[in-house]
């Protein structure tokens, strides 16, 4: 795996658990997690491993406030986002921490290049500075310029992700979490946007993705942490 200088603690999970309801079988529930912990420092590109339905995903969603943690501390840039309010939640998405999921979810007929440039503009960056850095990233992603102006809920799977990833990279966050970043992406466009992952993490950002692509995985993280080791026994749900 890659080697970088490590700096201090940017996301902090410490004692997390997760449960869900399954309502579908009379109320019932089923532990994901159980005490998870883990820490990734300024400089760091930590990947989460282990089995399919680990909690990998969980977790992630977990730290970027779309689930509710049932127990213990997530904190972000030193915000602790476990309980916290959304407006505070929404704060730390601003400013300090970037997602790229697997899936594009944009408002529809907005152009692509508004998109991507949105949070620049949401930090109050000058519109034409934010258009032209996010047209820097769209370029440089291979985004045919005639597109940039289309809505990229009608482009192809590929086009798609790499609109998610420069809508992810346009600001310089300082924590930044990736789902499946080169999935759907031919050998040229993956180069890219590990180049872009190994940029961020060389300025600092505090990285932690998934990355099913195992040679992808050993040229950008610094470490893998396996979430299996926090997942209880599964046996009949409780």
């Amino acid at each position: 795996m890659a080697v970088s200088v490590r700096g201090e603690p940017v996301i902090r999970v410490a004692g997390v658990g997760k449960a869900f309801t399954l309502h579908t079988q009379g109320g019932a529930t089923i532990e994901v997690l159980r005490d998870a912990a883990l820490e990734v420092r300024a400089g760091e590109c930590v990947a989460l491993t282990g089995v399919s339905g680990a909690g990998k995903s969980t977790l992630m969603r977990m730290i970027w406030g779309n689930y509710r943690a049932e127990t213990g501390s997530i904190r972000v840039g030193g915000v602790e986002l476990a309980g916290a309010e959304p407006r505070a939640v929404l704060a730390v998405r601003a400013r300090t921490l970037g997602y790229v999921s697997q899936f594009l979810r944009v408002i529809p007929r907005v152009p692509a290049l508004e998109v991507v440039a949105e949070p620049l503009r949401a930090l109050g960056t000058d519109p034409e500075a934010a258009r032209a850095r996010a047209a820097a990233l769209l370029a440089r992603l291979n985004i045919p310029r005639p597109l940039w102006a289309l809505s990229p809920t009608t482009f192809s799977g590929g086009e798609q992700q790499r609109v998610n990833i420069a809508r992810g990279f346009v600001h310089p966050f300082p924590a930044l979490l990736l789902d499946e970043p080169t999935a759907s992406l031919d050998g040229a466009n993956r180069d890219t946007v590990l180049a872009l992952i190994e940029e961020a993490r060389d300025r600092g950002a505090a990285i932690l993705g998934i990355f099913h692509d195992a040679a992808a995985r050993d040229r950008v993280c610094t470490r893998a942490v396996d979430v299996g080791a926090f997942a209880p026994a599964r046996g009949v749900p409780a």
